[in-house]
């Protein structure tokens, strides 16, 4: 159900448009933690909200290291064999951004302080975060403060930070405190407890109530200072240390102190007018597992040590040509749309800043921007980040893959827990272990074995790497196959006809839960099947020692292979001859549908209005769940399906998911809802930048930005590669121009160049690449561009609106279909989504 946005959503006399930078030129306090959010930096190792140098005013100060986190036991009311026991929690690491700053001994604050001037920009292409203000201080003095701040994308474990301060009007004494305050465990930079969040929300982390961060050093010379730390239950240990070099032409003391959750050194400075003082503070971290704190100081010493020796322009350097490579890969063009452009752009860098230096630790839903989630990995990698990854950075996403195949031990120990062969990886961790407390919309999502065994498919077809795939790949695939083969069932029907079955799962759409044969979970197990069927075979062909050495390793029976083949090959794929659709479920179309129309506002998301059992028994979609499938499975339905397919559910699925317009704009520009696309895309291109959901300030969902590339390329670009066949049936939006983007495919980066009437290719790196438009093949060499005319971009039809179209139609039973609206009893204390 689509949510109109009428033209650019964000206020633009605040944010005004650039397409290589996002910029903001009035601060706010209303919406402080949506822009903590928004100007977040990040590696996809450590992460840093937007939070003021000077420490406030803020809504979460965080920062955030991939992987390091906290456990806890879950306490359930009413235990039962194979609940998941531990929680996982992302820790907010120390946090080294602070550099407070005092004039005539007046603190800036920023949200009381008299600016004359104001600008925030982050700078998409050098990957810095930039601010200007000229503060007129309660003496009536002039003083202009520019800072910077970087995390690198060369050297995972660094932050470099850079502030100035210039007297305009007048002579001060100007104190810069830099410091490094343990804010997990309930202390902000003053002392005092954070006060805590108000409301019920499940997406977001929640406070635990015990210490989180135990110390266990602390320690400084003149310009160097350093804290570590071990967490109580988990055990991972955290050191991190800061370095100053100060630069001014006025009198300068200097001080340094530390004690267990607070480091600070200390800049006191007789500031004369027109005369700057540059603060230099660069920051390392280093995290583990559980080597001593001793340890990871060394590491940090050492990382602090190469700052020291190439100094802060060495880093800028490399941070610009390692965007420069991320953008030479991965930008999308689109001509004469501006505004549109600079959310496209913003929405890409948040994707390197999730993943770029992720190292084989997972992407997080939340990346490393916010705790929204806990900080938890979900099916999001491999179903919304891993397709743009192969096609841009492959090696990044060789290693998004190898946390999973570093998860398999874990995942076949859950399985054994639930009683199945194989491998059952968790629906939501850190560690590997199962941290989903709600088994019904957490592991009855057994689709997750499918999702992750599409990307390494999809990898396999995309990048050529048998070598990975040979190795570590089939390991996957195998044990997700034998999950499937032994989850299902097979059953006979009177005429002798057999089908195999799966019970008792949840699909993607999490307001309908534990089904027999969800669609897109049967769907997509079939093609897991195949998949690990065809990539074994291919190895006895192709590489013999190789499939002996994991039908060795794994104990492989030939006959299983054939067993998967069989259970694919019969596969029960729900079709309903009165609806003409493909049921989501075999119970869905039974129950009545929910009245999503003349549902109110203030009811949604429907999950914070309404107890789970009220919407499990109606016909309401949190998220695209068949739709998706026809997606991700295009080639086993045909046009007539999908299009039958999406205007039955289009009108019952609410959006409260951000991972559904993305979905939904893809297929709804393949059958021919080439407006309701376009408004889909919007609501996802949005969705953090104008705030859609509410949400923004618990992170980044970047699962969404993900997801808007998808939207580009295989919505507007009509890319489709089942079984890696690179294929093109464009939808180019009606007021859009044209657009231009590159795709790595087999180790060439071919460039497409998209206009309302012809779509050029050409091969700027690498072999041939072959292709097909509109069912024309196409063979691309370098050097050599092709074009293939278009005769318009595919049927318009008109947006679908109003009621459900089979509101009072009968079903085969003859009962009459109704919507029907439950009544909403809101809790004191609830906030929107």
């Amino acid at each position: 159900m689509i949510r109109d946005i009428a033209g650019d959503p964000m206020n633009r006399s605040r944010f005004p448009v650039d397409e290589w930078r996002l910029t903001e030129v009035e601060p706010a306090n209303g919406d402080v933690g949506v822009t903590e959010t928004l100007f977040a930096i990040g590696n996809g190792y450590l992460g840093m909200r937007g939070n003021p140098e000077e420490g406030r005013d803020s809504y979460a100060h965080g920062t955030f290291i991939n992987g390091f986190h906290e456990t806890w036991p879950i306490k359930h009311a009413e235990e039962a064999f194979g609940f998941a026991h531990t929680g996982q929690t992302i820790v907010n690491a120390p946090d080294a951004k602070l550099l407070k700053i005092y004039i005539d001994d007046e603190p800036l604050t920023l949200s009381v302080a008299d600016l004359d001037r104001y600008e925030r920009s982050l700078d998409f292409r050098t990957g810095q975060l930039h601010r200007t203000v000229i503060w007129r201080t309660p003496a009536g003095k002039r003083v202009r403060i520019r800072s910077s701040r970087m995390v690198s994308f060369t050297d995972r474990h660094l932050a470099l930070f850079e502030i100035e301060v210039t007297m305009l009007d007048g002579d001060a004494p100007i104190v810069i405190s830099s410091q490094i305050v343990n804010r997990q465990d309930g202390y902000t930079d003053y002392r005092k407890a954070e006060k805590e969040q108000e409301g019920f929300d499940p997406r977001r982390a929640a406070n635990r109530g015990e210490r989180v961060l135990q110390p266990v050093l602390d320690w400084h010379t003149d310009s160097r200072m350093m804290l570590g730390f071990q967490t109580t239950r988990s055990g991972m240990t955290i050191g991190v240390a800061a370095d100053h070099e100060i630069e001014t032409a006025n009198a300068v003391e200097v001080s340094t102190s530390t004690q267990p959750d607070l480091a600070e050194q200390v800049f006191t400075v007789e500031a004369k007018q027109g005369i700057p003082v540059t603060l230099h503070k660069a920051v390392a971290y280093h995290t583990s597992r559980g080597v001593p704190v001793g340890e990871l100081s060394d590491r940090c010493r050492r990382t602090l040590d190469r700052v020291k020796e190439h100094g802060f322009d060495y880093y800028y350097a490399k941070q610009r040509e390692w965007l420069d490579v991320f953008w030479r890969n991965a930008d999308v063009e689109i001509e004469g749309q501006p505004a549109i452009q600079q959310a496209v752009r913003w929405c890409l860098f948040q994707l390197a800043q999730a993943t770029a230096r992720s190292d084989q630790l997972g992407i997080a839903a939340k990346g490393v921007t916010g705790s929204g989630y806990e900080g938890h990995y979900f099916w999001d990698t491999e179903i919304y980040l891993v397709p743009f990854l192969i096609y841009t950075s492959p090696h990044i996403a060789r290693n998004a893959l190898r946390y999973r195949v570093n998860l398999l031990p874990q995942a076949r120990e859950r399985a054994t827990v639930l009683s199945q062969r194989g491998a059952l990886f968790p629906w939501r961790t850190i560690n590997g272990e199962e941290a989903s407390a709600y088994y019904a919309a957490g592991t009855a999502q057994y689709h997750i074995d499918a999702d992750i065994a599409f990307a390494f498919d999809k990898y396999r077809d995309l990048t050529g790497d048998q070598e990975f795939m040979y190795r570590d790949g089939a390991a996957v695939l195998i044990e997700t196959a034998r999950m499937w083969a032994d989850l299902g069932f097979w059953r006979v029907a009177a005429d002798g006809e057999k089908s195999f079955r799966i019970h008792g799962v949840t699909g993607p759409d999490e307001y309908t839960a534990v089904v027999n044969n969800n669609f897109y979970t049967n769907v997509m197990a079939r093609a897991n099947l195949r998949t690990a069927a065809d990539l074994v075979r291919e190895m006895r062909t192709v590489d013999e020692a190789a499939y002996e050495r994991v039908a060795t390793l794994l104990n492989l029976d030939p006959a299983e292979i054939e067993e998967w083949e069989e259970c694919a090959d019969n596969m029960h794929i729900l079709f309903d001859e009165t609806f003409g659709i493909h049921p989501q479920d075999e119970a869905f179309l039974t129950s009545e549908l929910w009245d999503l129309e003349n549902t109110p506002d203030s009811a949604r998301p429907l999950l914070l209005h309404f107890h789970p059992l009220v919407i499990y028994r109606f016909q309401v979609l949190k998220q695209a769940d068949v739709v998706l499938a026809l997606f991700l499975q295009g080639h086993e339905f045909t046009a007539q399906e999908k299009k039958a397919d999406f205007e039955y559910y289009d009108p019952i699925t609410t959006g409260d998911s951000t991972l559904s317009g993305v979905v939904q704009s893809v297929i709804a520009a393949e059958v021919g809802y080439q407006d309701m696309a376009m408004q889909y895309f919007l609501s996802s291109l949005y969705v953090d930048l104008a705030d859609l959901h509410s949400n923004a300030r618990d992170g980044v969902h970047i699962a969404s930005t993900g997801g808007v590339w998808n939207s580009l390329v295989y919505g507007f670009a009509g890319l489709r590669d089942h079984d890696g066949h690179i294929t093109f049936d464009p939808r180019l939006p009606a007021n859009w121009s044209g657009m231009t983007f590159p795709l790595r495919v087999r180790g060439s980066r071919l460039r497409v160049h998209l206009h309302r009437d012809s779509i050029a290719f050409e091969v700027e790196e690498g072999e041939p690449v072959e292709l097909s438009v509109r069912g024309q093949h196409v063979s691309v060499h370098h050097g050599e561009p092709v074009t293939v005319e278009l005769d318009g971009q595919g049927p318009r039809l008109e947006s679908l609106r109003g009621s459900h179209p089979i509101v009072g139609v009968h079903r085969e039973d003859g009962s009459v279909v109704r919507a029907v609206l439950p009544e909403a009893h809101n809790q004191e204390g609830v906030e929107g989504a």
